[in-house]
C-alpha cells in the first residue's frame, strides 16, 4: 500500500504518476514575528513599501509576457496588481508597522488575515474562493521580504509538480512541457489552477490540505485527477492499477472526442444544444475543442472585483466583442451581474447585511446602481453587432424585477441610438429561474422575455433551504429531489406554452444520471462545463426519446429522493455503463458553476 493517501479536490481529470517537485510552501507558515524598537519602524516600512514596489514590477514582467492567445491570464495579473496597489491590505500592513512596531512580516499576516475575515463572512463560495489571490499577492511580497525568489526555469526532467498555490505570474515562467499535473494546498473548482490544468490537458488536484505535510522533494507520487486523491510512494499493485485506469481514461477520452463535433440528438431525431458555462477568455478554446454549439453562461463577475476602479464600457465591449466573434456563428449568452456591493467593497463600502446571499445582489444590487447596470448592459449590445449575443438576468423572483431590468434595457438602446452608436437592436433576451417564486410565476414571466435558463444550483439552495457548501447540511442537495423535478417541469411546461425555449445551466445539466430526465420534460438546451460536453453528447446519442419519457414518468411518480436515486441508477447504469465508468467521477468538477 502507498505510505499514504490525501485527498483533495479534482479540477482536471485524467492520472499521473511521477516524481513530485515542490514549488512553493506557504510562507505564511513560518512568518517571523518580531517587535521592532521604534526607531527602526521608518526602516521596516521602507522595506515593506520595497517590496511591494518589486512585486509590482514582477507581475508587470510577467503580464507582459503573456501571449496574446492567453490574455485572461493578463487579467488576472492586473487583478492581482489591483490587490497589491489597494490600500486595505498595504495600508493595513502599514499601520501594524507604524502602530504595533511589529516586523514587515507579520504586519503582512495580519493584513492579510483581516481580509480572510472578510471573504470568509460571505456567503457565495465563489467569491469566498477569491480569497486566494489576496493570499497569491501576499505570498508573493513575502518572498520579497525574505530576498529568496525560485527559478521557475530551472526545473529538470518531468515532474508532478506541487505547490502552496499557482499563480498566473507563476505559470508565465514555467517550462510547460516538463509538468505532467498539478497539486496545490490552496485553490478551489474556479481556481486559475484549474482552469490552466484542464486547458493543458493536464490532471491536476488542487485544495489538498496536508499536501505540504506529507509530500517531500523527489517522492513518487500519483495524482489520481478523477477522485481527488494523491497517493504518496504508492506499492507495485497501485500502480499498475492507476497505470491501467490512466490509459483506460485516455481511451475513453480519445473516444468521446473523435465525435464530440456531431449533434446532441437522440437515436430518434429529438435534438438540445450542449453548450459551456465559461468565466475567463482563455476558456474558449475548451468550448471549442469540446465541441460545444456555443456559451450558455458567461458569467460576468471577475472582471468587477479586485480592482480600484469599475471597468469602462469600452472595457467590457472589447471583451465582451471578442468572445461573440470568436465564436460565430454560435451563441454566446452572457449573464449580467450576479453580484452584491459586499463582494466589491473596494468601490461600495461594506453593507451591513446578515444574510447576504439573500439580500443586495445579482438584479436587485443593479437595481440600486442602475449606472453599474447600464454600463454592462451598453456594452453588450454594442458587442452583439459582431455575433450571436443573447443576454440574461439573474436572481429575478418576479414581474416587478423583470420590468425594470427591461426598462433599463430599453434604456440603453433609446440612449445609443441617439448617440449614433452601433448597436443590434434584436438581441434576445431572457431570464435566470433560480428562485421558487420565479418559478411559481414562470407562466407570467415567460410572456416577457425571449428564453428561460434554469439555474439548478441556486434553486436547490432555495428551495431546500440548504447551502451546499456547508458540510453538515450537503446531503441534503438532491438534485433530484421531488420538489425539484416538479419546479424544473413545471418551468419547462410554461416556458413552452409561451412559445420560448428554455435550456439549463446548473450543474445538473453535466449530471449522466439527470440529463435522460431533463431530455424527457423536453429541454431545448443544456450548459455545463466544457470538458463535461463530450460525454454527455455521447450519452444524449445513445438515447431515446421514448426511454426518456419512461424514464420521467416513474421519476415524477416517486415520492422520495431516495426511491428516485435507487431507480435512476439502476435504470442509468444499466443503459450507459461505459460512459459512467468515467463519467461520474468528472461531476465534482461542476460543482461550482
Amino acid at each position: 500500500m502507498a505510505r499514504e493517501v490525501i485527498k483533495g479536490i479534482p479540477v482536471a481529470a485524467g492520472v499521473a504518476i511521477g516524481k513530485a517537485l515542490f514549488l512553493n510552501r506557504s510562507r505564511f507558515e513560518n512568518v517571523p514575528r518580531r517587535v521592532l524598537p521604534e526607531e527602526f519602524v521608518p526602516q521596516e516600512l521602507e522595506r515593506l513599501s520595497q517590496a511591494f514596489a518589486d512585486t509590482g514590477r514582477d507581475l508587470e514582467i510577467a503580464r507582459d509576457k503573456i501571449p496574446a492567445e492567453l490574455r485572461d491570464h493578463a487579467l488576472i495579473i492586473d487583478s492581482h496588481l489591483m490587490i497589491l496597489r489597494d490600500p486595505k491590505l498595504k495600508g493595513a500592513a502599514e499601520r501594524y508597522v507604524r502602530e504595533q512596531a511589529v516586523c514587515a512580516e507579520w504586519a503582512l499576516e495580519k493584513a492579510v488575515d483581516d481580509l480572510r475575515q472578510v471573504f470568509s463572512a460571505l456567503e457565495d463560495p465563489y467569491i469566498r474562493e477569491r480569497m486566494g489571490d489576496v493570499r497569491m499577492v501576499g505570498e508573493r511580497v513575502l518572498l520579497h521580504l525574505a530576498g529568496d525568489k525560485p527559478d521557475l526555469t530551472a526545473i529538470e526532467g518531468r515532474v508532478v509538480l506541487m505547490a502552496h498555490d499557482l499563480a498566473p505570474a507563476d505559470t508565465v515562467e514555467m517550462q510547460i512541457d516538463k509538468i505532467m499535473s498539478f497539486a496545490t494546498t490552496q485553490g478551489a473548482k474556479t481556481s486559475h489552477t484549474g482552469i490552466l490544468a484542464r486547458s493543458l490537458q493536464i490532471p491536476a488536484v488542487v485544495g489538498v490540505a496536508d499536501l505540504e505535510r506529507a509530500v517531500r522533494d523527489g517522492d513518487l507520487v500519483i495524482v489520481d485527477g478523477l477522485r481527488g486523491r494523491i497517493l504518496i510512494d504508492p506499492d507495485e499493485e497501485e500502480l499498475a492499477h492507476y497505470e491501467e485506469l490512466g490509459e483506460q481514461f485516455q481511451t475513453y477520452q480519445k473516444s468521446i472526442i473523435r465525435f464530440c463535433h456531431l449533434p446532441g440528438e437522440t437515436r430518434d431525431g429529438y435534438s438540445i444544444s450542449v453548450m459551456a458555462n465559461i468565466e475567463l477568455f482563455e476558456e474558449v478554446a475548451q468550448v471549442l475543442d469540446n465541441g460545444a454549439e456555443g456559451v450558455g453562461l458567461l458569467r460576468t463577475e471577475y472582471r468587477y472585483m479586485n480592482r480600484r476602479e469599475l471597468p469602462t464600457e469600452n472595457e467590457l465591449y472589447e471583451e465582451y466583442s471578442d468572445l461573440a466573434s470568436i465564436l460565430s456563428p454560435r451563441s454566446l449568452t452572457i449573464r449580467t451581474l450576479d453580484i452584491g456591493a459586499d463582494k466589491m467593497f473596494s468601490h461600495f463600502g461594506h453593507l451591513e447585511e446578515t444574510n447576504p446571499a439573500m439580500g443586495l445582489r445579482a438584479i436587485r444590487f443593479c437595481m440600486r446602481y442602475p449606472e453599474v447596470f447600464k454600463t454592462q448592459i451598453r456594452a453588450i449590445l454594442r458587442a452583439a453587432v459582431w455575433g450571436n449575443v443573447k443576454v440574461m438576468f439573474p436572481m429575478i423572483s418576479g414581474l416587478k424585477e423583470l420590468r425594470y431590468a427591461k426598462a433599463l434595457f430599453q434604456e440603453c438602446q433609446a440612449e445609443l441610438r441617439r448617440e449614433g452608436v452601433d448597436f443590434n437592436p434584436e438581441i434576445p433576451f431572457g431570464i435566470m429561474v433560480e428562485l421558487p417564486s420565479a418559478v411559481m410565476v414562470s407562466e407570467f414571466l415567460a410572456q416577457e422575455v425571449d428564453f428561460f435558463s434554469i439555474g439548478t444550483n441556486d434553486l436547490i439552495q432555495y428551495s431546500m433551504g440548504i447551502d451546499r457548501t456547508n458540510r453538515y447540511v450537503s446531503y441534503l442537495y438532491q438534485p433530484l429531489h421531488p420538489a425539484i423535478v416538479r419546479m424544473i417541469k413545471h418551468t419547462v411546461d410554461a416556458a413552452h406554452q409561451a412559445g420560448i425555449e428554455v435550456g439549463l445551466c446548473g450543474e445538473m445539466a453535466a449530471d449522466p444520471f439527470c440529463v435522460p430526465i431533463l431530455l424527457g420534460m423536453g429541454m431545448d438546451s443544456l450548459s455545463m462545463n466544457p470538458q463535461a460536453v463530450p460525454g454527455i453528447k455521447r450519452i444524449i446519442r445513445q438515447t431515446k426519446m421514448d426511454e426518456c419519457t419512461d424514464l420521467l414518468k416513474l421519476v415524477l411518480e416517486s415520492r422520495t429522493v431516495s426511491r428516485t436515486n435507487r431507480l435512476v441508477r439502476d435504470i442509468i447504469y444499466q443503459r450507459f455503463p461505459e460512459e459512467l465508468t468515467f463519467y461520474t467521477s468528472l461531476l465534482d468538477m461542476e460543482e461550482a458553476q
